[in-house]
């Protein structure tokens, strides 16, 4: 069975999609993350190949707690962009909490050399927390 390019058939150009991006993005800039997950599951379904969209979808669903789905989006977003720091810190978080405490290490401790040292930092805490 063949995809279905939505944009295409809605007549969609990157205008409308960049509208319901800022507003799922000024949903979680308020905390209001179940109203943003509407808005990015959209976008996950009408721009597939978006690392920014699947990376926050995945964050938005570590927030609401359900970190498989997390874990699931936020590899989607890796296979495109393996190297996003900040997919990968959000990935060690998801594999604490679902319990996979070696792979959270693993991962925790490559980021914990991060040249970014916010990411150092948060990667750190992680270690602390979980390890």
């Amino acid at each position: 069975m063949s995809q279905i390019n939505w944009i295409e058939v809605l007549g969609w150009g990157e205008n409308q999609i960049e509208d319901i991006r800022f507003a799922g993005y000024s949903f979680v800039k308020q905390g209001q993350y179940a109203h943003a997950l509407k808005f990015f599951e959209v976008l996950a379904i009408l721009s597939q190949e978006n690392t920014y969209d699947l990376q926050t979808l995945g964050a938005i669903y570590l927030q609401l707690g359900n970190n498989l789905s997390a874990l699931n989006y936020l590899e989607r977003a890796l296979k495109i962009d393996n190297k996003h720091e900040p997919t990968l810190l959000n990935r060690a978080k998801a594999l604490f909490l679902l319990g996979y405490k070696r792979q959270g290490l693993a991962q925790a401790s490559h980021l914990e050399r991060s040249s970014n040292a916010y990411i150092a930092d948060q990667a750190r805490a992680l270690t602390l927390a979980y390890g």
